[in-house]
């Protein structure tokens, strides 16, 4: 069963990864780079203006190593 993605703002997506147990560690530029003690890589939110792209959304959901449904329950 494949949920829909809601339309999200960058900043939106930052406060989801957040309760899902990320920190926010640094920001350069427009990028803001999220860190978990689980995760051997950061996750890199874009922070531009608008809302983020559908594809953009599912690669950070995937990086942070959640499922759709778990980022869905975390809205």
């Amino acid at each position: 069963m494949e949920s829909r993605l809601p339309v999200l703002r960058p900043s939106e997506v930052v406060r989801v990864l957040q309760r899902a147990g990320l920190v926010v560690r640094r920001q350069t530029g427009s990028h803001v780079m999220l860190f978990s003690t689980q995760l051997r890589r950061p996750v890199t939110v874009p922070l531009h203006r608008g809302d983020l792209p559908k594809g953009t959304l599912r690669a950070i959901i995937r990086q942070a190593g959640l499922t759709m449904e778990e980022f869905l329950a975390l809205l």
